[in-house]
């Protein structure tokens, strides 16, 4: 028989990728959906759908009756203010596994997508954070982030859960590679500082999906915690040049933004988010991460335990990046 999972945050751009790599393999899939989620991407998944809210008991126990795996993926990243990112990245994990040991104490794994915004950055490029290193988030986000996994860890014992930690993820659907293309195509680049001390480790969509199924059925990986990343990390100036070849751009124009411009900026932008009750993309949040100099993590763990390596190139990885974009009319 095959095997069930139900999936979170399905309709995001990690979500779809998960949902139809598990329809591929034969997996029967389940999403939870909350009542303003998008129906009509909700529908094109073709997964059986489960509406309701993570503060709906009940709602929750019909969605986990049943099923062998759970992968929770849905959060928010943005928020303005702490109760905000505390009922986005923390309660619905809290109620996820309350709900499992009440109506389905057997199921086979829990596992967490959480974010290397846990973790923080870390001091050195080489070899960056790795899992043995004590947290330090420096945004709101990572610090929900944080505490979603430490109320995950506390079921441990009574549920076999793993924890997944990504840095930033592109491929075919996601936006923010999206607007660096954008940029480029007008011969564009915005950097923080120069654009070649900073580095950041990076995982293509594909290849983290098929690291958090590495983690999900893996029985070494109950109870742990892993960064799933490409073996190496990259500067903004290295990042640039690849974009720059894939769209065939002669030359372009660096524009390195001061750290306390985006601080600044951020600082003034979290103001007009409080008093609208909206996060804007660019607050306080998210200018304490962009202004870290090393957002690198270590895949050594996920490669020695699981097995895995993350096997796309960046060349390959933007080219089909590039090709999504194109055949969307996105680009």
């Amino acid at each position: 028989m095959s095997k069930t999972v139900l999936v979170t945050g399905a309709t995001g751009f990690i979500g779809s990728v998960l949902v139809a790599y598990l329809r591929s393999n034969g997996y029967d899939v389940r999403i939870f959906l909350r009542p303003e989620s998008d129906s009509r991407k909700a529908s094109l998944l073709h997964a059986q759908i489960f509406r309701g809210r993570y503060n709906d008991r009940a709602s929750l126990r019909n969605a986990l009756d049943g099923a062998d795996m759970v992968i929770h993926l849905a959060g928010v990243t943005k928020s303005v203010d702490k109760e905000g990112f505390q009922r986005g990245n923390v309660m619905p994990v809290e109620r996820l596994l309350e709900e499992i040991v009440k109506v389905n104490s057997g199921i086979e794994r829990f596992v967490l997508v959480s974010s290397q915004a846990a973790a923080g950055p870390a001091r050195a490029a080489d070899p960056g954070v790795t899992e043995l290193d004590a947290p330090g988030p420096v945004s709101q986000y990572g610090r929900s982030k944080l505490a979603g996994e430490m109320a995950c860890l506390r079921w441990k014992d009574r549920v076999p859960v793993t924890i997944v930690r990504p840095p930033a993820v592109y491929g075919p659907g996601d936006r923010d590679v999206l607007q660096f293309f954008q940029l480029m195509k007008m011969r564009l680049m915005l950097a923080v500082g120069d654009g070649r001390k900073q580095r950041f480790s990076l995982i293509h969509v594909d290849d983290l999906v098929e690291g958090i199924m590495a983690a999900a059925l893996s029985t070494a990986a109950a109870g742990e915690t892993f960064f799933l990343a490409s073996p190496r990390s990259y500067s903004w100036d290295e990042f640039a040049i690849a974009v720059q070849q894939e769209l065939g751009v002669q030359r372009y124009m660096k524009i390195a933004l001061p750290k306390i411009l985006i601080r600044s900026i951020g600082m003034g932008m979290g103001v007009i988010g409080r008093l609208t009750g909206h996060a804007l993309l660019l607050n306080p949040d998210k200018a304490a991460e962009m202004v870290q100099d090393y957002w690198v993590c270590s895949p050594a763990k996920a490669e020695k335990m699981l097995g895995f390596t993350a096997g796309t190139s960046l060349e390959q990885g933007l080219r089909s990046t590039l090709a999504w974009y194109t055949m969307k009319g996105w680009l």
